[in-house]
């Protein structure tokens, strides 16, 4: 795969391959905090249900809280710099944890504050590196160059959360999230050495910050495509988290699965998003993009149901969680490359940072309310009814597809005002 990256023209270009190699060391470090920060809390510090959801809504709570501000900045400043102190900033704040584990004074509220610093560094993050990419990449090239961060990302969950799991039981949860500072380092490093020149944005003529955060937010909810695609992510992330929130303590207690096991399950699923990744461009062109859409979604929330049938450390309940990871490592990808490709498509430049920072904001932004309320529910009606209601969740966002023209739409079209208008 990175043979044939480097054999096309995108594979000629310097400051996307230090791009694309910081981001990969960074994503397979996050997987490592992925398995062991939840472990920290479940394990370290004795969390129950509520007090996962409320970790899970530290690190997510700043998307809704600073997502659109976040937008507004990204178009004013030069984005590098936003993501080289975003980097270093997160690297400073995942090495406090391993420092108040040692020392032995790590308790659950650090972990709340550090949840919420570094997703507020997130926000600004992700809302830069979407707007940042169009930079240094050809405007024909960005769904190649999307499809090859995200086949980054899909082997980071292959080798990522099975060496977390050996990384938590050597090391304990707490210090084996020095991975992931480091990884951040190399990432900022990577960002260092980009030579892309930013020209600063002009004030001239722009309007003030609230005309502006509303601009994207009329944009994003006026346009169907994009109202659908909004929709859909939002609802399933909505419940998915509902479902994440306690699906470590249901596969610990309940389940009694190790955590070594338990990275493994998810390392198996990261194979099958490679492969998910790969068929992405080949379903939309098949079955047109609304229907490689319609069906990628309506398979994430097929595979979730799966993980309440699981019963004990048996067999069989291994089996039905590798079998909900296959699932969605094969659809999410076909689901997330194909949106994003279609949201560049349709917006012209000028409201690309808006666009971002709007999606972001909504698809991102229902995901605290999701972890606070899998807390609630894990701690009355049960670990596995929790799990239950953000399966079915997950298969109702279907709908957003179902009942939107996007699922007529056959191929990419084009940018134009009126589309984006």
């Amino acid at each position: 795969m990175v043979r044939l990256a480097l054999l096309t023209g995108l594979g000629r270009n310097r400051d996307f391959l230090k791009l694309w190699a910081g981001q990969s060391v960074s994503l397979f470090g996050s997987q490592v905090t992925r398995l062991a920060l939840p472990l920290a809390a479940v394990l370290t510090l004795h969390a129950g249900a509520a007090q996962m959801g409320l970790l899970g809504a530290a690190l997510l709570t700043p998307y809704l809280v600073f997502g659109l501000f976040a937008g507004v900045l990204v178009d004013r400043l030069r984005r590098r710099p936003i993501l080289i102190a975003a980097d270093v900033g997160r690297a400073a704040l995942l090495a406090v944890i391993p420092v108040l584990a040692i020392s032995g004074r790590l308790r659950i509220e650090h972990l709340y504050a550090i949840g919420f610093l570094f997703g507020t560094l997130e926000v600004f993050f992700e809302v830069a590196y979407q707007s940042f990419v169009p930079r240094i990449v050809d405007r024909d090239q960005l769904t190649q160059a999307n499809s090859r961060l995200q086949l980054s990302d899909s082997a980071a969950q292959v080798a990522g959360p099975g060496l977390a799991g050996a990384l938590v039981q050597l090391l304990t949860a707490p210090v084996a999230i020095i991975v992931d500072a480091a990884s951040f380092v190399v990432s900022a490093i990577t960002l260092v050495l980009i030579r892309t020149s930013e020209a600063p944005h002009s004030s001239v003529h722009r309007p003030g910050a609230w005309a502006e955060l509303r601009e994207g937010l009329v944009l994003v909810v006026g346009q169907p495509w994009l109202r659908a695609i909004a929709g859909c992510t939002a609802t399933l992330n909505f419940f998915a988290n509902l479902l994440m929130t306690v699906y470590i303590l249901y596969a610990t207690s309940s389940l009694g699965l190790p955590p070594a096991l338990i990275g493994a399950i998810f390392a198996v699923g990261g194979v099958s998003t490679i492969f998910g990744t790969m068929l992405a461009g080949p379903v939309a062109r098949r079955l047109g993009i609304g229907r490689a859409l319609l069906g990628a979604s309506l398979v994430i929330g097929i595979a979730g149901l799966l993980i309440p049938i699981a019963a004990g450390p048996g067999p069989v309940a291994i089996a039905l969680l590798i079998g909900t990871q296959v699932l969605w490592g094969l659809s999410r990808p076909v689901f997330d490359i194909n949106q994003l490709s279609l949201r560049q498509a349709i917006t012209t430049d000028r409201f690309q940072g808006r666009v971002n920072a709007t999606m972001l904001f909504i698809v991102w932004g229902v995901i605290p309310f999701g972890s606070i309320l899998g807390g609630a529910l894990g701690s009355t009606i049960g670990l596995r009814a929790t799990i239950a209601v953000g399966a079915g969740g997950m298969l109702l966002a279907v709908l957003w597809m179902v009942f939107s023209p996007i699922r007529h739409l056959r191929t990419l079209p084009r940018a134009s005002d009126e589309a984006a208008a």
